[in-house]
């Protein structure tokens, strides 16, 4: 009966293993690989509108009309708010009848040339008769010329008292009430576009070679998004107080969640750097601990603590340790932990 019972313990410990190794092979799995990637060097940025102007006045009046106020959107060429125009509007009808009397007169001078010529050619006057009429003609012509001239800048004046928008964007300040009267550069409005943003950040005087010579960088947002730099901009001086250097980082245009005076984390390439690298499912956390299930060639099951690094392209994720190449790690923890249970209890 002693040995007996031995056997019947010895072959339930057997199935209970070919229960937990059947369990182990539904579970999906994935090798941990050694991957090239770049070496980084991360440093603080903070986000800001490449257009951002103050609209000033370019002619004297008084406001009678705000038609936008901060953080209202405008679209470009929208008008934003109007000055008095009465005396631009007077010049500008002045400026048109002085043009439409100089075209008359250039009519009238060219028909007196035009019959001057005519009785030249028949040799009926003299060759300063039709000198003079050229001479009135000319003269007649550069006063229409000086009119139109006159005209047109009396429609800019016009078109100065009513500001419009340089270009889409937000409004952020605004300098002047209804009533006040302004003079010519006096600030108006202000505002920035938020369709194309850029990072600026500090790069002490140790890594700037290398950012210079790879010119890349990566923008790395609090939700996990990494956003490529379309362009570096690199400034030729270094601060004397922190000795750094500015680098401004071009973004894509159209990057949800990210407005002027955000600070940011941006990533310059360095270098390349070899790493092993996991699928980022197959991480699990518990509080300030990260394990994996590594699953082995016998169908055994383990749960091993490692040290995450970060996470990069396609998905995957660094692993700094606690970790070896080739090993296999289960892709759905939660399916790995119920066989890992499973296991133990056939186990016991």
């Amino acid at each position: 009966m002693y040995k007996r019972g031995i056997g019947w313990g010895l072959l339930a410990v057997l199935l209970g293993f070919a229960t937990g190794a059947w369990a182990a092979e539904e579970l999906e799995t994935a090798t941990a690989q050694v991957q090239t990637l770049p070496a980084e060097q991360v440093l603080d940025g903070q986000v800001e509108a490449v257009q951002q102007a103050t609209v000033s006045a370019q002619t004297s009046g008084r406001v009678v009309e705000v038609i936008y106020d901060v953080d209202d959107f405008v679209q470009a060429g929208d008008l934003l708010l109007r000055l008095r125009d009465t005396e631009q509007r007077a010049r500008l009808e002045q400026a048109e009848a002085a043009l439409r009397e100089a075209r008359a007169r250039f009519e009238e001078a060219r028909a007196e040339y035009v019959r001057i010529e005519g009785i030249f050619e028949r040799q009926l006057i003299s060759r300063a008769e039709m000198d003079r009429a050229t001479a009135a003609l000319e003269s007649a012509r550069a006063r229409l010329e000086s009119a139109r001239a006159a005209r047109e800048e009396a429609q800019e004046q016009l078109e100065y008292t009513r500001v419009r928008a340089p270009y889409a964007g937000i409004v952020t300040q605004r300098h002047v009430e209804v009533g006040e009267t302004v003079n010519p550069g006096q600030p108006l409005m202000s505002g920035l576009s938020l369709e194309t943003l850029r990072v600026v950040a500090q790069v002490p005087q140790r890594f700037i070679q290398a950012v210079r010579a790879h010119d890349q960088a990566r923008i790395l947002l609090q939700d996990g998004r990494r956003v490529e730099a379309r362009a570096l901009t690199f400034f030729p001086y270094a601060d004397p107080r922190s000795a750094t250097f500015r680098v401004r980082a071009r973004l894509p245009e159209g990057v949800p969640g990210l407005f002027p005076g955000m600070f940011v984390k941006v990533a310059f390439q360095m270098g390349e750097r070899s790493c092993l690298v996991v699928p980022a499912p197959a991480l699990v956390r518990r509080s300030e601990l990260a394990a994996v299930y590594v699953v082995d060639d016998e169908g055994g099951i383990r749960l091993r603590q490692v040290r995450p690094g970060r996470h990069v392209d396609d998905g995957q994720v660094e692993i700094l340790a606690g970790l070896e190449p080739g090993e296999r790690v289960a892709l759905d923890p939660v399916a790995a932990g119920l066989a890992l249970q499973e296991q133990r209890e056939a186990a016991r």
